[in-house]
C-alpha cells in the first residue's frame, strides 16, 4: 500500500482515508480470491470477535460455512467450549442446522425458536425424526399461541433429497470462473442449482433436507445461492473450523492443552494490553506445548509490540486498542491509537518477520474492512456489528416500538469481568468490578434489511471484492501491495455518504 501524497504526519482512522482506483484487468468480483494466508484456513477475511454477546455455536457454524472464523470467548467454561466445538465440527458444510419440534408442541414454542435461524422456520418431526411438516411465521399469525403445531403446519412439505449432494465436494472457491459458477463443471454447484430450482418452483423460502424421510438439515434459497459463492472454512477432516481464546492468567498451559484437544483450529491468547510480561509468559507456556495450530496474540498497536509477541511465539498479532463500539478504554485512559495507522505499522512489522496481523475493532462499514485489508491485515475482527443478528447468542427482544434487538456488552466491562471472575471470592470480585473499560449493556438493533449475519457478510464481502477490482488485485496479498490511499477531510468523508431517499 502507498499514499498518493507524502506519508501523513498524524495517525489516521479509517474515516480519514480513502482508496483511489487504479488500472485494473480484473473484470469480475468473482475473480478475486479472498482466502487468507495466515494459516487459519479461512476463505474470507472475517473473524468474529471473542465476545460473549457475539460469538457462540450458531455464529461459529454459520460463519465457518461461509468461510470465516469465530473465536469462542475465554470466559466460557472449558467443558462448555469443548461441547460447542464438538457440535460445530459435526455440522454440515452446506445444510443449515434445523430447528425441530413435535406435532404436539405449540405455536408459542415455535415463535420462541424461530429467531434462532435466519430463515424463521421450524421443521416438525415425529419420534423417528421423519419430517411431517414445516411451520413459518406466517402460519402462526393470528393464531392462539397454545394451538398445536399439527393444526397450523404445512403437512407433507417440499423436501430436498440429501442424496443429491452425495459424492460431491464442498462448494467451489470464490475465485471459480463464470462457467463453474453457472453449474456445468462443478458438481456441488449443479446440486445447489437443482435445489434452488426446487425451492423456487414451490415458492417456499426453505425446505427440509431428508434422507429416506429422516431430517438431515435445512436448505434455504439464499443458502443455496451463497453456497455457490462462498467456500466453507474446513479442517483437514472436512469439518467446519472454529477458534477459541485463552487468557493470560491462571494455568494457561492447561487451558491451551484442553482447547487444542477439544478441536480448536486456532488459539487466541487474549488480553486488552498485549505488550506486557504476562503475555510473553503466556505465549511461552503455549509454545512449550508444540501445538500444531496457529497462535494469535494481542492486543497491541505498535511495531515493537508486534516484534515482541512474534519473538515470543505468536503467528498472528491482534491489533487494536480502544476502537471497538463497546470499549471505553480511550476515553478512560487516553490509551490507544487510530486504527488505520496502527494496522499499517503493525502489519509492516509482522510482514518483515513472516507473521500476520488481525485488525481488531473499529469497523462500521464495508469500506473500513477493505481499508484494514489494504493496510496489510490478513483478517478483520468484527464484534458489535455482528451482535445485532439472529446468530449471536442471547434472546431476541423487542423495544417499546416493536424493534428487534439483542443485548451486547464489552469484554472489559463490569459485566464481563464478573463472568470471568465467578470462581473468585465475593470480595475480590467486588474490588475488580469497580474498574471497567467497557459498556456493560447496549441494545444492538437488528437491521430489518439484514437481520442475519450472512446478510452482513454478503454486504461486507461484496464491498471488499469491489475494492480489490478497483485496485487491480486478484488476492488479498495483491490488494495490500497495489492499494493506493489518500487522506481526506471530514467534509470529504461526508461527501461519500449516501443521502436518504427523497432528500
Amino acid at each position: 500500500m502507498r499514499f498518493i501524497t507524502a506519508t501523513p504526519a498524524t495517525d489516521l482512522t479509517y474515516s480519514d482515508v480513502f482508496l483511489i482506483p487504479s488500472s485494473s484487468d480484473v473484470t469480475s468480483r468473482f475473480d478475486v480470491d479472498l482466502a487468507s494466508t495466515d494459516g487459519t484456513g479461512t476463505t474470507i477475511p472475517l473473524v468474529v470477535s471473542n465476545m460473549t454477546a457475539v460469538s457462540g455455536r450458531r455464529m461459529a457454524e454459520t460463519m465457518a460455512r461461509r468461510g470465516g472464523l469465530s473465536v469462542l470467548p475465554q470466559d466460557v467454561p472449558l467443558d462448555v467450549v469443548a461441547e460447542v466445538i464438538s457440535w460445530v465440527k459435526a455440522r454440515h458444510a452446506v445444510f443449515e442446522t434445523p430447528v425441530r419440534l413435535r406435532p404436539g408442541d405449540t405455536v408459542l414454542d415455535a415463535l420462541h425458536l424461530m429467531p434462532k435461524r435466519a430463515h424463521n422456520g421450524v421443521v416438525v418431526v415425529d419420534d423417528d425424526r421423519r419430517v411431517v411438516g414445516v411451520v413459518t411465521r406466517s402460519d402462526c399469525a393470528g393464531v392462539d399461541q397454545f394451538t398445536s403445531l399439527s393444526e397450523v403446519m404445512t403437512a407433507s412439505p417440499v423436501t430436498i433429497d440429501a442424496a443429491l449432494f452425495d459424492g460431491v465436494s464442498a462448494p467451489g472457491s470464490a475465485g471459480a470462473d463464470d462457467q463453474n459458477r453457472a453449474g456445468g463443471a462443478d458438481d456441488v454447484t449443479a446440486a445447489l442449482r437443482q435445489a434452488f430450482n426446487t425451492l423456487d418452483s414451490a415458492r417456499v423460502p426453505f425446505a427440509p433436507v431428508v434422507r429416506d424421510g429422516v431430517l438431515e438439515g435445512v436448505l434455504s434459497r439464499a443458502g443455496a445461492l451463497r453456497s455457490t459463492i462462498y467456500q466453507p472454512a474446513l479442517d483437514a477432516a472436512g469439518s467446519l473450523r472454529i477458534a477459541a481464546a485463552v487468557g493470560i492468567n491462571g494455568d494457561v498451559q492447561a487451558k491451551a492443552t484442553a482447547l487444542v484437544e477439544a478441536g480448536a483450529d486456532a488459539l487466541v491468547v487474549d488480553t486488552a494490553h498485549g505488550h506486557q510480561a504476562k503475555m510473553l509468559d503466556a505465549l511461552a507456556a503455549v509454545r512449550s506445548l508444540d501445538i500444531d495450530v496457529p497462535v494469535v496474540a494481542g492486543n497491541v498497536v505498535s511495531a515493537d509490540g508486534v516484534r515482541d509477541l512474534v519473538a515470543a511465539g505468536a503467528d498472528v498479532v491482534k491489533v487494536g486498542v480502544g476502537p471497538g463500539a463497546m470499549c471505553t478504554t480511550r476515553m478512560m485512559t487516553a490509551v490507544g491509537r487510530p486504527q488505520f495507522s496502527a494496522v499499517l505499522e503493525c502489519s509492516a512489522a509482522a510482514r518483515e518477520l513472516g507473521a500476520h496481523v488481525w485488525a481488531d475493532g473499529g469497523v462500521r462499514y464495508p469500506r473500513d474492512v477493505a481499508l484494514a485489508l489494504a493496510a496489510g491485515a490478513s483478517q478483520v475482527m468484527i464484534g458489535s456489528w455482528f451482535a445485532g443478528t439472529y446468530e449471536s447468542p442471547g434472546d431476541l427482544k423487542l423495544d417499546s416500538d416493536g424493534r428487534a434487538y439483542k443485548e451486547s456488552f464489552g469484554m472489559a466491562s463490569a459485566r464481563a469481568v464478573a463472568a470471568r471472575t465467578r470462581t473468585e471470592s465475593a470480595f475480590d470480585r467486588a474490588r475488580k468490578g469497580l474498574f471497567e473499560e467497557g459498556i456493560s449493556s447496549s441494545r444492538m438493533m437488528l437491521d430489518p434489511a439484514r437481520p442475519g449475519v450472512e446478510d452482513l457478510v454478503d454486504q461486507i464481502i461484496s464491498g471488499v471484492r469491489s475494492s480489490c477490482t478497483y485496485a487491480g488485485a486478484r488476492s488479498l496479498k495483491e490488494f495490500a501491495q497495489k492499494a493506493l490511499v489518500g487522506v481526506q477531510s471530514a467534509a470529504g468523508y461526508e461527501e461519500g455518504r449516501p443521502l436518504p431517499s427523497g432528500w
